[in-house]
């Protein structure tokens, strides 16, 4: 009925051959595409929902220890766990009251403050004046502007106003409820996740879920302490230039410290122009950029990595896109979840073989260097070598 040559390829009877289908490189590249685009925008419209249970994931895991060693010495779990609650209000309680004095204060000097800009403004319109013949403003022609500029974006500027304070309050009450639910059932949701990993691959699941815990656990307990201590080191600095709200503003720029990178210019700045305006004196600014700068240095050199150690060795450049990137996607919320989020996924992708480069691309330089060298067979880097001779633990 068929050719020989035909009959000597015909499969048996009943057999279909395994034929593997694949997809065209362009194919494959274009439906990552789509679903990285759906994944943004999924993260982009659900925010609302998100950036509370991420936040109260966040503060979960710094809870827990303290829930543990509470249920180790008998306490029930739910007792436990709202004793953590309590302790969490009470700290943020006097956090916002604190720095609620010193912004009362601040607010109560602003009509002063006003008036020294405005003559500042005035001198350096007629140094322009002088110097480029540019014409100045009159006084009724600043205040027409500005309530040109008022009538047009108040609105606007009210309503977000508006909208942001509802969005934080409803999410305020969201965040102790998850975080109960996170650790009363932390349990189940480990059990959860194992349903995933086959059986023999669930040692190693642990181990990633320890070290993302260990990761976040340092994070946050180590922004505090150097929250704290920032502080009280700009503090000092400005109190010794004898800059006015000190205290206010010491506090202020470290709290902006969550933001890295950025928050330390915010903080800087807006208590230099105050100097500025208030001594009209340059240098004076300049010193308090200056102690700002000074600090920021024993922060990134030797506060952060002695309290953090590397925990968080996430290296600058994938730090400053991690925060593009959470402000582009949910503003200030996405800045402050940036770092924590992008040294979990470094866990994550460090946990697997396939992925492990790239967890190498996010981490930082001086861990790369170790690791080529352990890879290498050789001797510790440069700088490990360098820093063992200062401190006389090396040869």
């Amino acid at each position: 009925m068929f050719p020989p040559s035909t009959q000597h390829h015909l499969p048996p009877s009943g057999h279909k051959p395994n034929a593997e289908v694949r997809q065209a490189p362009v194919i494959q590249f274009a439906f990552l595409l789509l679903a990285g685009v759906l994944l943004v925008y999924s993260l982009k419209v659900l925010d609302d929902v998100l950036l509370p249970l991420l936040f109260s994931a966040l503060f979960a895991l710094l809870l827990l220890p303290i829930s543990r060693w509470l249920e180790l010495k008998g306490v029930p779990r739910v007792a436990a766990i709202i004793l953590c609650l309590l302790l969490m209000v009470v700290v943020f309680t006097g956090i916002v009251f604190g720095f609620g004095s010193q912004l009362g204060q601040f607010k109560n000097e602003l009509p002063k403050l006003q008036d020294k800009l405005l003559q500042f403004f005035h001198d350096i319109q007629t140094w322009a004046a002088n110097r480029f013949g540019i014409d100045p403003m009159t006084d009724q022609e600043l205040k027409e502007s500005t309530l040109k500029s008022l009538k047009k974006d108040g609105g606007s500027y009210l309503n977000t106003t508006l909208n942001m304070t509802s969005a934080v309050i409803g999410n305020l009450l969201q965040v102790p409820i998850y975080i109960f639910c996170f650790l009363y059932y932390r349990d189940h949701l480990r059990q959860f996740l194992f349903r995933f990993v086959a059986p023999d691959k669930r040692t190693a699941a642990l181990n990633t879920l320890d070290n993302i815990q260990t990761v976040v656990q340092a994070y946050i307990s180590g922004l505090f302490k150097v929250i704290v201590i920032v502080a009280v080191l700009n503090g000092i600095g400005l109190l010794a230039l004898q800059v006015k709200f000190a205290i206010f503003f010491a506090i202020f720029a470290s709290v902006l410290a969550v933001i890295p990178y950025i928050g330390i210019m915010i903080g800087a700045s807006v208590p230099a122009i105050i100097t500025l305006v208030e001594t009209g004196s340059p240098l004076h600014a300049a010193g308090v950029i200056g102690v700002f700068a000074f600090v920021q240095f024993l922060e990134g050199n030797f506060i952060t990595p002695m309290i953090t150690g590397s925990q968080v060795s996430i290296n600058p450049m994938a730090a400053i896109v991690a925060l593009v990137l959470g402000a582009e996607l949910w503003g200030t919320p996405g800045m402050i979840l940036s770092i924590p989020l992008i040294a979990v996924i470094k866990v994550v992708l460090d946990a697997n073989k396939a992925t492990e480069p790239w967890g190498f691309l996010l981490g930082d330089t001086a861990e790369g260097e170790d690791t080529i060298q352990s890879l290498a067979g050789g001797e510790p880097g440069f700088f490990k070598r360098l820093w063992g001779r200062i401190t006389g633990q090396g040869t």
